[in-house]
């Protein structure tokens, strides 16, 4: 994790639990701490539609997690249960691990969080894989950028990804020289916020 934390701060992965403020992990799944948090990201985007909350929350969450996974291509232990979170109004939601071990392949350990975000929003599943899929995606873009991989095998890694439920459909990449470039399936809802906009890999944009 060390070597990948330089490419930006979203692959900076950090270890261990600053203060009491932070949740474990397992508070995500039971309990209203879920449910406060993407009611204060509702209120800080001025999102009206709660599933427009839930999908922004599990953008910031997987973008957090599945980045240094990407780009070390290791599964790290990012279930719940070896997880720290923070979620505050001036600095949106933080996350780290509790102990850097290996755990089980992303899908695993992010399907509890999927549900949970289901049965307080009753968002599409298959729009938070496809959030989680764009953050992985990105996260390539990234690694490429910074010399690690070459767009092939970056592109090669996606695509073995999305060979297999819950990724499977998810999105295409689309081959382009030099550069790793994504087209998902479903929105992220983002461009329903006040001052929004659709994303790069966005299937609504013309």
């Amino acid at each position: 994790m060390r070597q990948v934390r330089g490419i930006n701060p979203f692959f900076a992965l950090d270890v261990g639990r600053p203060d009491e403020s932070w949740l474990p992990g397992t508070a995500l799944l039971e309990g209203p701490a879920l449910r406060d948090t993407i009611d204060a990201i509702a209120t800080r985007y001025n999102a009206s539609e709660p599933r427009v909350a839930a999908s922004l929350f599990f953008l910031s969450y997987t973008a957090r997690l599945l980045s240094p996974l990407t780009a070390t291509n290791l599964p790290i232990d990012v279930r719940p249960e070896n997880l720290w979170w923070h979620h505050d109004r001036a600095n949106g939601l933080s996350v780290r691990i509790d102990t850097p071990r290996l755990g089980p392949r992303p899908a695993e350990a992010l399907a509890p969080v999927v549900e949970a975000v289901h049965a307080v929003v009753p968002v599409a599943r298959g729009l938070l894989w496809g959030n989680a899929m764009s953050n992985i995606a990105g996260a390539l873009k990234m690694v490429v950028r910074a010399g690690a991989l070459s767009a092939e095998e970056a592109e090669e890694r996606g695509n073995q990804l999305m060979t297999v439920p819950p990724f499977e459909g998810a999105g295409e990449f689309i081959p382009f020289p030099g550069e790793v470039t994504f087209l998902r399936r479903s929105c992220c809802l983002y461009y329903r916020v006040a001052a929004g906009g659709k994303c790069g890999d966005c299937p609504l944009v013309k």
